[in-house]
């Protein structure tokens, strides 16, 4: 049964998702400090007619050593609230989506800022809130270790309806994203989220998770067209099968060690796996307050393959657990078509695995094969976020009371 059009945004990661995608001909290595740089992505995500821009952040280093770190060309990037502010005097209709966390950010500071963006960007706002997967951040603020997990979730709900408070006042309505898939995550998302972000590698795991967080809607009172659900998609793009194969092996075979051990260390919590043997076995990881949901993906699927350390790193190389597809045009829009079509995703954050290369590719390719099969718009028809979407205004439900009353 038809559902209508795929939703798609463009997350943008400075110079790609790969671990090693900075060092392919086609990327910029120092792109993440170059507004000219975003102002193409940009544009080129508009011209292919895509839903939102969809940025991520921390307010920390990421975890591992200084030379793994400085491999990774990924480190240094704007501040997404101020480079969003930017690219919408360049823009016309594409949405806009910052990740701010609310462990570390003032109310008023987060409400302010995105009702300017909502001003600026005539209504294309979004606002992906995250509690913060990396305990790094702790030591920026003062705090000797990272707010337990259950904790983070309670201090987002009341964070949340303080913002709201704010922005009922002044009558805007930033789109809600949020990327937990945790427990707690998911009865957030369920409670007030119009747009989900979730790391789905499989069709059965990922239609699962469709399934389950759609049955929780009714408990607050929504209904499942309320809710956007986009896994993330990693596209390796070639005119032929053997050339996006090569491409693929290309960017694997960049992947440096020290690069990979930091990539698993960051999604495992923190913890250093470089005192364990490269083609040993994952070790037992200890509890982390940092990303659950990520931590436990990367268990999953380092057990149920029975792969290496390096085997794992090299996994996680292109796109952290998200979705990877290798192909032509119509076998990448033959993937997207059957999730969309079969309950796995409402769309996708498509993930360049570098930049600006990636990008184009999927913009020049992917989306003419998705509208010639009536999967995705030829243009836009509003000029806000929620036009985009099919969304309308939500009626704000207190975030604590929204636990209850439904229950």
């Amino acid at each position: 049964m038809s559902r209508g059009m795929m939703s798609l945004n463009a997350f943008v990661m400075a110079t790609g998702h790969h671990v090693a995608g900075w060092r392919h001909p086609d990327a910029q290595a120092n792109g993440g400090l170059d507004i000219e740089h975003y102002q193409h992505l940009a544009l080129t995500a508009e011209r292919g007619c895509f839903d939102a821009l969809f940025l991520s952040d921390t307010l920390a280093m990421l975890p591992g050593n200084l030379d793994a770190l400085s491999r990774m060309a990924r480190t240094e990037h704007f501040e997404p609230l101020t480079l969003l502010a930017s690219l919408a005097a360049v823009t016309e209709r594409i949405g806009l989506v910052a990740t701010v966390t609310t462990s570390y950010n003032s109310v008023d500071t987060v409400a302010r800022s995105f009702a300017s963006l909502e001003a600026l960007s005539g209504g294309r706002g979004g606002w992906n809130l995250v509690t913060s997967s990396n305990a790094e951040e702790a030591f920026n603020f003062g705090r000797q270790t990272h707010f337990e997990h259950a904790r983070r979730y309670g201090l987002a709900r009341e964070f949340l309806g303080k913002v709201r408070e704010h922005w009922k006042a002044r009558n805007v309505s930033p789109v809600q994203v949020l990327a937990g898939a945790s427990k707690a995550g998911c009865e957030l998302a369920a409670a007030h989220a119009e747009m989900v972000f979730t790391a789905q590698p499989e069709l059965a795991g990922a239609q699962q998770f469709y399934r389950e967080l759609k049955a929780l809607l009714p408990r607050y009172g929504r209904h499942a067209g309320q809710l956007k659900i986009m896994p993330g998609l990693l596209p390796v793009v070639a005119d032929s099968q053997a050339d996006a194969e090569a491409l693929y092996q290309q960017l694997q075979t960049l992947v440096q060690p020290q690069v990979g051990l930091s990539l698993l260390a960051d999604i495992a919590g923190g913890s250093d796996l470089s005192v364990y043997p490269l083609d040993g076995p994952l070790p037992e990881l200890p509890a982390t307050n940092s990303g659950v949901s990520r931590r436990d993906l990367l268990i999953s699927v380092a057990r149920r393959e029975n792969l290496s350390i390096r085997q794992l790193y090299l996994r996680m190389a292109a796109a952290r657990g998200h979705l990877v597809v290798v192909g032509t045009p119509s076998t990448i829009a033959d993937c997207m078509e059957q999730w969309f079509s079969e309950d796995a995703a409402d769309g996708f954050n498509i993930m360049p695995p570098f930049l600006p290369g990636g990008l184009e590719r999927f913009v020049d390719s992917v989306v003419p094969e998705l509208q010639r099969r009536g999967l995705f718009r030829r243009a836009y028809q509003g000029r806000t976020l929620r036009d985009h979407l099919g969304l309308s205004r939500p009626t704000y439900l207190d975030p604590e009371e929204a636990l209850t009353a439904h229950g």
